[in-house]
């Protein structure tokens, strides 16, 4: 952890939802006139697409029937732990991008599936943001949680969260739902080892919890909306959290546990404007006080 040069990570499955928090916080940094320097887990995988698919196949053809994104073997664990680790003393690290369609890809002139070059962060950022898979993963030889100031999970009730890959991937990426099945299945000792775990090294974790029928995720035609569901939000140490405050701006809203607050699901956008918000304002007077030392 930094005082000049704080690293805040969001960890969350693939279908978890964390490009809404993403949202938030792009909010809030406008804002605030913060700088960020921004990070995908994505680029952190081992393998580009063509590969990835070339060395599962390779796999399954040993008889390894779970190899996937989520675990260590096809991740760089170590550079992103060096990255937080290099932000926080300095503000500096290398960094590239995963382009995961045409659209992102165009401007590089590579074919989607593929990584950028690797290359130095903007110089200047006030806040290390990182979103993806491992913001607070930890193996017998890596420990990139004990490295962000704040670390947020999100972590919808897992049928939740395969009826959202499950429209992703189909509807956006085209892929069957059998193919998307296969990918889930495939996926879960690494979802059980790697993913679960690090929502109990979080300062705060965001759940969403349909209120419709959600028990074969696999025939649902379309994803719960947010009015059709709570956020139960959980903070690790709720000391000098605002519940009154917040149980006052929030509608409907009550407390379920000493810790833990639940939303509408339509206000969980709201909530964190309203819980994070405080939370960049004492990162940026920390960082401020501690360069004015200097």
């Amino acid at each position: 952890m930094s005082e000049r040069h704080p690293i805040i990570a969001i960890t969350g499955s693939s279908g978890a939802g964390t490009s809404s928090v993403t949202r938030t916080f792009d909010a809030i940094f406008r804002r605030e006139g913060v700088r960020p320097a921004i990070i995908e887990g994505d680029s952190f995988h081992r393998w580009d697409r063509l590969e990835m698919r070339a060395r599962q196949a390779e796999a399954e053809q040993a008889g390894n029937r779970h190899f996937s994104h989520f675990g260590p073997e096809n991740n760089l664990f170590a550079e992103l732990e060096q990255l937080f680790r290099s932000y926080g003393e300095s503000g500096s690290g290398r960094c590239r991008k995963y382009l995961h369609d045409p659209a992102e890809a165009a401007p590089y002139r590579q074919e989607p599936g593929t990584f950028t070059a690797w290359e130095d962060l903007p110089a200047d950022t006030d806040i290390l943001f990182y979103e993806g898979l491992h913001g607070a993963v930890k193996t017998p030889e890596v420990d990139v949680a004990r490295h962000p100031d704040l670390l947020i999970g999100v972590v919808p009730v897992v049928n939740l969260e395969w009826i959202q890959k499950l429209y992703r991937d189909k509807h956006v990426r085209g892929y069957s739902a059998e193919a998307v099945t296969d990918t889930i299945l495939r996926r879960m000792p690494d979802y059980v080892h790697y993913i679960v775990p690090q929502f109990s090294r979080t300062h705060v974790n965001f759940q969403r919890v349909p209120v419709v029928d959600t028990s074969n995720p696999f025939i649902a035609r379309d994803i719960p909306s947010a009015d059709e569901s709570i956020c139960v939000i959980r903070f690790a140490n709720p000391k000098g959290i605002d519940f009154p405050y917040l149980l006052g701006m929030i509608h409907n809203s009550w407390m379920s546990r000493a810790n833990t607050i639940v939303v509408p699901g339509g206000k969980m956008e709201l909530a964190m404007q309203l819980i994070f918000t405080p939370f960049i304002w004492r990162m940026l007077e920390r960082r401020k006080r501690a360069l004015g030392a200097l």
